[in-house]
């Protein structure tokens, strides 16, 4: 029976007997205090629950400033409240792993082309920086794993995390690492992309793009930069409960979908576009090549090769896009059902912990996939070449000689010698 429809059409008589309390009848008593969930037969009002963090005190600095599933005064405890313990654990395991896995391989990829810059040319060379600021953005996540989730991103003082803040320092530095090295990694796909077009679509070489990478360099840094700067003038940074770091939009979803969201679909829409541009070049250049009965094999590798580095980045970045477009849609449906179900409710949403650690994951992986460029003989023949200048460091006094008279010899006999094949290698052969 709808009790509440009875009790809607029905006036009880004045001078009613006291009945016993019916199983459901609490739902009827309303706090002077609280606010109602819309709609629904449950009648509770909405209150801070544990393990979400009550704030009582008008002396706390975020006293009548934040609210948490209708509720004001409700903080995010400093761990996720939605998640088992074991689930927690395995978070930062996972966390970690990847973090470790990401710096090995951008560090592996940076290192070859310090000792072998020659070799990367644009425009191919985007790949290098891309792989740089996802070595940064591992920094900020080993940060993490090295000092503690408390550290990070909670406020220890009050057992919640950091809300519209611009410090502690460990947090802002963490915060610059993840945030700006992240948004600069996105830049520099535009730009491979666009250095991609302009060589196979344009038929640019390798100098006329190269003589615009102060202007590259310009958009892959300075349109972070001032992104970050706005988050911290703002006070936007906020503590991440699930993976202990330091971001923006963790707890204000306007802040997620302004500077996180929002720029990650214009950068990934915007390189997608000037890669498919490429490809269909590409093709077209293959198929002229081919009537005129020339061998394609060397340019098909390099499509290859771009086609793989493709899926490898737009994959994981469309994935991470989607999530945080999962969370910024049901998180307040999330935070509602925490402080405001009834008791035996069966539908209390709650976040998909695969979906979160799957965000994380694919956070880091285009840090590791970015080595596939490099996953050649030419690496394994650089460090060779790097190591031998390494040994000969330590050569006897009279070496220098040696060597001197050497390459005269080889200069006077018009033998090569072992420098002469130092030299750049064409794009189409890397």
């Amino acid at each position: 029976m709808d009790y509440n429809r009875t009790e809607a059409t029905t006036l009880p008589p004045l001078l009613a007997k006291p009945t016993r309390p019916t199983r459901n009848g609490h739902k009827n008593l309303t706090p002077l205090t609280g606010r109602h969930p819309p709609g629904g037969d449950c009648k509770r009002a909405c209150e801070c629950r544990e393990p979400l963090v009550s704030i009582s005190k008008e002396t706390h600095p975020l006293y009548n400033k934040i609210e948490t599933g209708s509720v004001r005064n409700c903080a995010v405890p400093c761990y996720q409240p939605y998640f088992t313990q074991d689930e927690k654990t395995f978070a930062t395991f996972w966390i970690g792993l990847w973090s470790v896995l990401c710096f090995i391989s951008t560090f592996t990829t940076v290192a070859t082309f310090l000792i072998d810059m020659e070799r990367f040319k644009y425009p191919e060379r985007p790949i290098i920086f891309l792989s740089a600021c996802y070595l940064f953005v591992s920094v900020g996540y080993i940060i993490r794993l090295v000092v503690g989730h408390a550290s990070v991103a909670c406020n220890q003082d009050y057992n919640h995390v950091h809300y519209e803040t611009t410090g502690p320092a460990l947090c802002t530095v963490v915060f610059l690492l993840i945030y700006f090295f992240g948004m600069a990694s996105s830049i520099w796909w535009v730009i491979l992309s666009l250095t991609w077009f302009l060589a196979a679509g344009m038929k640019w070489g390798n100098e006329a793009i190269a003589s615009y990478s102060q202007y590259f360099h310009m958009a892959a840094w300075l349109i972070p930069s001032v992104k970050s700067i706005a988050v911290l003038a703002l006070s936007s940074v906020d503590g991440d409960p699930v993976a202990g770091i330091c971001y923006v939009g963790n707890q204000n979803l306007d802040k997620l979908r302004g500077f996180v969201l929002a720029p990650l679909v214009v950068y990934l829409f915007t390189g997608t576009m000037f890669l498919l541009a490429g490809f269909v070049s590409l093709f077209r250049i293959r198929s002229v090549i081919k009537q005129g009965g020339t061998k394609t094999d060397k340019l098909e590798k390099l499509m290859i090769r771009i086609g793989i580095f493709t899926v490898l980045y737009t994959v994981p970045a469309t994935i991470v896009v989607a999530c945080y477009i999962y969370e910024q849609h049901y998180r307040e449906k999330w935070e509602f059902a925490q402080n405001c179900s009834c008791p035996g409710d069966k539908q209390n949403v709650k976040p998909g912990y695969a979906v979160f650690m799957l965000k994380y994951f694919m956070c880091l992986v285009v840090g590791i996939t970015s080595g596939v460029w490099i996953w050649s003989g030419k690496t394994l023949e650089s460090w060779r070449r790097f190591t031998g200048r390494c040994c000969q460091s330590g050569k006897p006094i009279g070496a220098p000689a040696y060597g001197e008279a050497n390459a005269a010899l080889m200069a006077r006999t018009g033998v090569p010698s072992s420098a002469s094949y130092h030299k750049q290698v064409p794009f189409s052969h890397v």
